[in-house]
């Protein structure tokens, strides 16, 4: 995260406290304040309950917002932001993770504003879902600063995405806009786990990555290590970081595996570009940390579809922010969202 400070991102900066930012997920439920600088203080986490009911993972997210609420910058925070893993619905304040089995239309918005006021902060409250906080967090510090118009994308074991249209953080209706996952790039494609075909996430998420190496006939050799896109089978690690690993060794069918996914991607980014003038694609998740191995065909492909003259040279370039994008993309959701006047009191 960088040292240095940065001006907070438009809109609530008006109101210059900390943001209170929860970050929910498969596998954690993590908390800090957040300055209008990025810094991070007071930062927490507790695993995601397994196996536990819908009221059983709230506990864990209150224990979060109990922890902040014990730091002495409590009393001066001004918004609360929430990311969440999805699907979600923010026109409603209500998320069904797919890595949460227990949550299914949670009102999860609703909850949160409730822990807060019973810890004496009735703050203003936003929902975001994970692809759109991380756009956030890449246009206020990360890859996309600087950038009127940004698709930023997280590629892992599902696509996810946002958008960012005239420095503004754009999330639809229901918080799904830019949800890139889900574009058909392949008319007589697989049938996708949303009902589609040919989905880019059913070619380039980590798991379709895997999944088609494996049916090419690859086999895991036991390197590479995990990247959370998804589970190691035995003797050797086949998921998309094993099939990484292989590509990098000059696997056929390694390279073949990221070859297609990058051609999907490309597809879905130059579709993307032309239908709302992005001028840079930001890759984040556990695939892109394949680096070249993804990237490379990413770029290559990209030139036979982002053929027009005002798409021609979007950039795509890896996230920056890793881990904190979570955090700090909560935070800047919430800054970015929430109206500047600071009369609401």
């Amino acid at each position: 995260m960088p040292s240095a400070p940065f001006p907070a991102p438009r809109a609530a900066a008006a109101a210059s406290g900390p943001t209170v930012a929860i970050d929910i997920g498969g596998t954690k439920i993590a908390g800090a304040l957040v300055q209008p600088d990025g810094t991070m203080t007071a930062t927490t986490r507790r695993p995601t309950p397994r196996g536990a009911d819908a009221d059983g993972v709230m506990a864990a997210v209150a224990e979060v917002v109990a922890d902040l609420s014990a730091s002495p910058l409590w009393a001066s925070a001004v918004r609360c932001g929430i990311g969440s893993a999805g699907p979600v619905d923010t026109s409603r304040g209500t998320v069904s993770p797919v890595n949460i089995g227990a949550w299914r239309e949670f009102p999860v918005q609703e909850r949160v504003v409730a822990e807060l006021a019973a810890r004496g902060a009735d703050l203003p409250t936003v929902l975001a879902g994970d692809g759109v906080a991380m756009t956030a967090a890449e246009h206020w510090l990360g890859a996309a600063r600087g950038h009127a118009n940004a698709l930023c994308m997280v590629v892992s074991t599902g696509v996810g995405g946002g958008l960012i249209l005239n420095n503004q953080l754009h999330p639809g209706p229901t918080g799904n806009a830019g949800h890139i996952g889900h574009i058909s790039v392949a008319f007589d494609g697989e049938p996708c786990a949303c009902g589609g075909h040919g989905c880019v996430e059913s070619i380039a998420s980590g798991t379709a990555i895997a999944r088609w190496a494996l049916d090419q006939g690859w086999t895991p050799s036991g390197n590479g290590s995990d990247n959370g896109s998804d589970t190691a089978g035995g003797g050797g690690d086949a998921t998309a970081a094993g099939v990484a690993a292989a590509a990098a060794e000059g696997d056929p069918i390694a390279l073949a595996a990221f070859d297609r996914a990058g051609r999907a991607l490309a597809a879905a980014i130059a579709a993307t570009a032309t239908l709302v003038e992005t001028d840079i694609a930001v890759i984040g998740g556990g695939v892109a940390t394949a680096g070249d191995t993804l990237f490379a065909p990413i770029r290559s492909h990209l030139a036979a579809y982002a053929t027009l003259s005002f798409v021609k040279d979007i950039q795509v370039v890896p996230a920056m922010l890793g881990t904190h994008a979570g955090l700090i993309g909560a935070a800047a959701a919430a800054t970015m969202l929430l109206p500047s006047a600071p009369s609401s009191s």
